[in-house]
């Protein structure tokens, strides 16, 4: 993996931030794919350490700098855990923008991989997930960075 490249995979910080500060006065959006109740694939079950029929909050976005989309992503919920987070009224808000404001915020290791997400059909060149903790509640959240943000930040393929 390159350099730049790890720099993007391995921040610990908000991606929404990092991706308006690298789009250079582009026009940010979250553009809402896909909202629902449901299970989840098994992966994320096993992550989220839930049974696999067990329903989840999912949220599947992509993230565009002057509607071109950069990255795609997929977050998932218990929906025993939510205790009133509300994150279904998001709407095109950034997780991130909610999820870094929180004081008692922890993140979980990264997990790295260039396998393609499951939840949409777009070429990928990389892909992160982690788990984040906030006042009880679990949340796995999994970003897949685009051919096109590479191409605006002349990244390399991979």
């Amino acid at each position: 993996m390159s350099l730049p490249w790890w720099r993007w995979l391995a921040s610990t910080d908000s991606l929404t931030a990092r991706l308006i500060a690298a789009g250079e006065g582009r026009k940010f959006q979250v553009c809402l794919l896909r909202q629902s109740v449901g299970d989840v694939f098994a992966d994320e079950a096993m992550a989220l350490g839930i049974g696999r029929r067990r329903y989840a909050w999912r949220r599947e976005v992509a993230l565009c700098l002057d509607g071109t989309p950069w990255v795609v992503a997929r977050s998932v919920a218990p929906l025993t855990q939510l205790r009133g987070q509300r994150l279904e009224a998001l709407g095109e808000r950034s997780l991130g923008s909610w999820l870094f404001q929180q004081p008692s915020l922890v993140r979980g290791p990264l997990e790295v991989s260039t396998q393609p997400p499951r939840f949409t059909h777009v070429e990928t060149l990389w892909g992160r997930r982690s788990r984040f903790q906030h006042a009880g509640m679990l949340l796995l959240v999994q970003e897949y960075f685009l051919p096109a943000m590479a191409d605006a930040l002349a990244l390399p393929s991979r």
